[in-house]
């Protein structure tokens, strides 16, 4: 059974690890509100008021919905232990609410560079 899932930083198209999406069907841009932080060469996203974050939705298979836990580490005794979770939000894709998973910072945005575009891409240039 696929799923959607929401992605706004190393996994979107032209972004360092966006190699790992090869299988998932690309559905869109999409936004969500939070507040996009930059951790070290990857972002946290914040859910709530803040912003809006911008990002992609795609559709996924069970096999690298397990894989995108596991580089983001989720369920893994390792150093990004806590980091994330993954939670189900609303999100605007084309113009309409879904129902996706997105990886949700778990650390606050204390301490951390708030990205003010809300774009991780535009970051990164």
């Amino acid at each position: 059974m696929s799923e959607l899932i929401f992605v706004y930083g190393a996994l979107r198209k032209g972004a360092s690890n966006d190699w790992r999406m090869k299988e998932a069907r690309w559905l869109g841009p999409a936004e969500v509100a939070g507040t996009l932080v930059k951790i070290d060469w990857y972002p946290g996203l914040v859910l709530g008021d803040g912003g809006l974050v911008k990002g992609e939705v795609y559709e996924v298979g069970p096999d690298l919905l397990k894989e995108l836990d596991e580089f983001e580490g989720i369920g893994l005794e390792d150093d990004r232990n806590g980091e994330y979770q993954r939670i189900r939000v609303e999100v605007q894709l084309d113009g309409e609410s879904e129902e996706v998973w997105i990886y949700e910072w778990l650390k606050g945005i204390e301490g951390y560079p708030v990205v003010a575009s809300g774009d991780w891409l535009e970051q990164e240039a």
